[in-house]
Order: C-alpha cells, then sequence, then structure tokens
C-alpha cells in the first residue's frame, strides 16, 4: 500500500501541540517495524472512519469521502529518545470540526487492534520455533 499523503495537502482547521502516550506509541512502532507497511483498518463503532498507522503519521480517514483526513498525530519527537514509557511529543491537526470527539476511541481501538495483530502474529512464530530439549523427530517405537 502506498504512504497515505493527503493529511499534507488538504487545509487544515486547528493544529496544536501534544503528546501521545508511550503505551500507543510502542504498540505502533512494534506492529509498523513487523508489516513493513502501513496499516490500515476501521475503527469499531465509529462508522466509516478507518486509521492509516504510518511512520510519519497515524491518520484517521472518511473513506466514505475518499479519505478525506479528519485528525492527524504528525511531527512525532522519537529522535534521542532513550525511555520506553514517557510520553512522545507531537502535532495533532484536526481536519473536522468534530475532530477531538474522535480522538481517544481511536487510540483505544488502535492499541486493542494491533496488539492482537501482533498476538497472532507471536503465535504463529511460536509454532515455527523448536524449543531447546524437544526432540524433532517421533521417537523410535520400542517392541
Amino acid at each position: 500500500m502506498p504512504a497515505y499523503n493527503r493529511h499534507n495537502e488538504v487545509p487544515i482547521l486547528d493544529t496544536y501541540p501534544d503528546s501521545i502516550e508511550a503505551k500507543y506509541f510502542n504498540v505502533a512502532q512494534t506492529a509498523l517495524k513487523r508489516s513493513q507497511d502501513p496499516i490500515r483498518f476501521r475503527i469499531p463503532t465509529l462508522n466509516h472512519l478507518d486509521l492509516l498507522v504510518q511512520e510519519d503519521a497515524w491518520v484517521i480517514v472518511d473513506r466514505v469521502l475518499y479519505d478525506m483526513p479528519i485528525v492527524a498525530w504528525t511531527n512525532f519527537q522519537k529522535d534521542g529518545r532513550n525511555n520506553l514509557h514517557e510520553p512522545i511529543p507531537c502535532e495533532i491537526r484536526l481536519y473536522h470540526f468534530a475532530a477531538r470527539m474522535v480522538l481517544n476511541t481511536t487510540l483505544n481501538a488502535m492499541q486493542d487492534i494491533l496488539r492482537h495483530i501482533l498476538a497472532e502474529q507471536n503465535q504463529a512464530e511460536g509454532e515455527k520455533v523448536v524449543r531447546l530439549g524437544t526432540a524433532i523427530h517421533p521417537p523410535a517405537k520400542l517392541e
């Protein structure tokens, strides 16, 4: 999937500096590193809204309006980060008058969905790993 860039092309209603909790940022970074591509999924309970998780931005888009951006988290200040528990400064861009109403719902959904995806990947990878001391071939039958 090519990177989404409309959040840089559409007029912004409001923008302000903020920070994102580490629990959200860390799960997104882990999922992105494993997927090698931007991640897109529908946001439960928010009709026709999707979340695009990319390296440079997380963007809520309205798929009915041809992926018009609603909210974007951008400009993550992750350079020089030496901890995994402190919030990450970022910028929030609002493209819709009611955009603030979906921020928390979206972040919680993102965390749940990405953790579920990562857990499934871990389980699939775990099935491929042979533990030390485990026989690879079944033991011969004793007669």
